[in-house]
């Protein structure tokens, strides 16, 4: 009887990612898949360990499953908990058996079947002896899938653990990214979204200054027929020209940018150890529309960050009113240790950050109805992901798979295929619309 394996993926796209690919790598190997943890031979958590949140989940996971574990079965924690805190989790979740670096995915057989006995006394290898860049067999579910092109981040922000989890960059090869992207399209997927700590960065550990428009360009001559491609976590002082006239150029590319930002004071950027040319920033975001006048801008704000002074934070909503982002993303400052951040003085109290975050956030709606509202009349593609009785939810070019809003159609439409739907009515953060066509 095949062995059964349980996967509880938590924390951001790219552990999402890695988690596909064990998926993959086990079902290669023989292994099958379940949804209930009873029926399971080994329990595994891809866990995140980026800020005090995320951890606290991670543990009551690992705990949860450790509770309910019968005689024989087999407890993994994977991912960025472990590669962080390996001994603190043996030590807070004693049923754990075993651990998984995030530098160590690609090795997930080998583990799981050297844990059960299969391949008895099999050696754990140090975390860097195998590479997170590995090619990856995808076992990916949904119309859209992440394709994650770097791991790692070589970045000096004060505030962030990913260095201290992951490591510096290291950019996957172009070949096996094109390699995974024909296995994608291949299997029905309408929408690849590249993803990294810092998309455009890609190729800079390698010695090139401007991979990424090479790397879009390859792609989209790879898979001509693939309806959508977007672009995640764009580092503003890395978006080039080049960059830009390629997303301008080939209407695969969807007119939409995620580039977080943090801030828009520069004090706050330099305690931040982030570029603070606000007025570069302007004028990028600037081009960026004279380029693609309907893109959708998205971008991510720290507040509450040690030493942020009220005239700082209102600089910050000014920045809001003055940009108009489509999408905002608002975080209360969380120090995490290793980081340069926690050694700053003035540190803010918790209240007045949450109080800055819920101000940040009710300014920010109104900015999204109002974009939102631009789009009543249009009429948009949209990705059908979810449909029930005469209803379908999607998402427009304009979406992001969830962080961003949706598009609801009164309508029944395909799942899993692109429609044409005319935009009727806008809410704070989705659109309400018809189906005109289905492709």
């Amino acid at each position: 009887m095949p062995k059964r394996f349980y996967l509880l993926s938590l924390g951001c796209p790219k552990n999402t990612v890695d988690a596909e690919a064990m998926t993959g790598l086990l079902e290669e190997a023989g292994w099958r898949s379940t949804e209930r943890p009873e029926r399971a031979d080994v329990l595994i958590v891809n866990t995140c360990g980026f800020i005090d949140a995320a951890r606290l989940e991670s543990y009551s996971a690992l705990q949860e499953l450790a509770a309910g574990k019968r005689r024989g079965q087999i407890l993994l924690a994977a991912g960025c908990l472990s590669q962080r805190c390996g001994q603190e989790v043996r030590r807070t979740v004693p049923g754990v058996d075993g651990l998984l670096g995030t530098r160590e995915w690609a090795r997930i057989v080998p583990c799981v079947e050297g844990l059960l006995g299969v391949e008895p006394g099999a050696a754990v290898r140090p975390l860097d002896a195998v590479s997170v860049v590995s090619p990856m067999s995808r076992r990916e579910r949904g119309p859209g899938a992440y394709l994650k092109i770097a791991d790692g981040c070589s970045a000096p922000c004060a505030f962030c653990a990913i260095p201290v989890i992951k490591g510096p960059q290291r950019s996957k090869p172009r070949d096996e990214i094109i390699a995974e992207a024909r296995q994608l399209v291949a299997t029905g997927t309408q929408e690849i979204i590249l993803i990294a700590q810092d998309t455009t960065a890609y190729g800079r550990d390698r010695g090139e200054s401007d991979g990424l428009p090479v790397l879009l360009e390859e792609l989209l001559a790879a898979v001509p027929q693939l309806p959508w491609l977007r672009l995640m976590y764009a580092y503003p002082q890395h978006i080039t020209p080049r960059l830009i006239e390629t997303m301008a150029a080939h209407p695969q590319v969807c007119h939409y940018l995620d580039l977080p930002l943090q801030h828009a004071h520069p004090d706050t950027l330099q305690r931040m150890r982030r570029s603070a040319d606000v007025a570069g920033v302007r004028q990028l975001l600037a081009d960026l529309r004279q380029a693609m006048p309907d893109i959708a801008l998205r971008t991510a704000f720290i507040v509450g960050y040690p030493g942020e002074t009220e005239d700082e934070f209102a600089a910050l909503l000014r920045f809001m009113e003055e940009v108009a982002f489509d999408r905002v993303g608002v975080f209360v400052y969380s120090p995490e240790e290793g980081t340069a951040a926690v050694t700053l003085p003035d540190p803010v109290p918790r209240a007045v950050a949450e109080e800055r975050y819920a101000r940040a956030m009710a300014l920010q709606r109104g900015i999204s109805l109002a974009r939102n509202r631009m789009q009543v009349g249009r009429t948009l593609d949209v990705l059908v992901e979810g449909a029930e009785a005469e209803l379908s939810v999607g998402r427009s070019y304009r979406d992001a798979p969830e962080i961003d809003g949706y598009v609801l159609l009164s309508d029944p439409a395909p799942v899993g295929r692109m429609v044409r739907a005319t935009i009727d009515r806008a809410l704070d953060y989705d659109l309400a619309g018809h189906v005109t066509e289905a492709n």
